[in-house]
């Protein structure tokens, strides 16, 4: 005998209930024609008869009747696990992965914790280094760096405003050796120098009205994290270049001065960048929506067209 299957009994338990063809076959969206079609093939298979039917009336037989109380609470169970397992499809769960420049990381932690609170089935992991990955290489899932370090094959999304850097240095060093007026006496001074994880020493970039000057500060001091700089900075090591947020309340604390402020460039923010892939996985397109929204764009994140720039990757 050929299997019964679900469509057939889901017929017979419509009719069962509705005690009518026509609002059985409305109940499941299909043609009375389609139902009872339905019914006698299950009768066939079954080799009884389950409906006594009159052009006035329709009654369950005995076997209907044990067929119903049989099938009736598995298929209610089996609809209930469907509709289950709807409702949880509709929760996100699933792990993601970042790869972040320093700054990057704490900007996107705000992001994380948000999204976090909201889909707590979700897990991010944010791995923060100075040294520029392959995210896919790597089995990250998207990656956060200045503007000019996205790779171009990769779909990219601000997250941050501009990025302004400042030289600044303690207030007994400018008392012992000046406070210069120049980028050039910026050189003959001592400068803090920061080391990238290419082994590339950084150089420090500066602009005015449209005049651009790059230097390659000298220094006893090379460190690799700009924080550091900052601190060696503070206790009078010399000249430290690094984004003004990292040293900017220290500016206002009077435990750094800030120089040549009207020669401190800044530079594209922070973005968020992916691989361009027709599906991304739910739980990542989501999280990227949000940022979206967040960061207060009005319009889909498109693909990067710039190089990539060691330098900027580093800070």
């Amino acid at each position: 005998m050929r299997r019964t299957g679900l469509t057939d009994l889901a017929a017979f338990l419509s009719i069962a209930e509705h005690r009518s063809f026509r609002r059985a076959a409305a109940a499941l969206d299909v043609s009375p024609s389609a139902i009872s079609h339905a019914l006698r093939g299950l009768e066939e298979r079954v080799g009884v008869r389950l409906l006594n039917r009159t052009t006035r009336s329709l009654a369950l037989t005995a076997e209907g009747e044990r067929l119903v109380a049989g099938v009736g609470p598995a298929m209610r169970s089996i609809d209930e696990t469907i509709a289950e397992l709807g409702e949880s499809a509709k929760a996100l769960h699933g792990r993601i992965r970042i790869n972040a420049m320093q700054r990057g990381a704490v900007v996107l932690a705000g992001f994380a914790a948000e999204f976090l609170r909201q889909h707590p089935g979700v897990e991010i992991e944010i791995s923060s280094e100075t040294a520029f990955v392959d995210i896919v290489e790597k089995g990250f899932d998207a990656g956060v760096r200045l503007r000019e370090a996205v790779p171009r094959d990769m779909v990219a999304l601000p997250i941050a405003r501009e990025i302004s850097f400042a030289v600044v240095a303690a207030p007994s060093f400018l008392t012992s050796h000046g406070t210069p007026q120049t980028p050039a006496e910026i050189i003959r001074g001592q400068c803090i120098r920061f080391r990238m994880a290419s082994g590339a020493l950084l150089r420090w970039e500066f602009e005015r009205r449209g005049q651009a000057t790059i230097i390659e500060p000298n220094g006893a001091i090379t460190v690799d994290d700009l924080q550091v700089a900052a601190e060696a900075a503070m206790r009078g090591g010399g000249f430290a270049w690094a984004p003004y947020d990292v040293v900017k309340e220290d500016i206002k604390a009077g435990r750094l001065m800030q120089v040549l402020a009207e020669w401190s460039p800044s530079f594209p923010g922070l973005y968020l960048y992916y691989p361009r892939q027709r599906h991304l996985p739910r739980v990542f397109s989501a999280f990227v929506e949000y940022i979206r929204r967040s960061a207060g764009q009005g319009t889909a994140p498109t693909a990067h067209a710039t190089s990539a720039t060691a330098v900027k990757s580093s800070v």
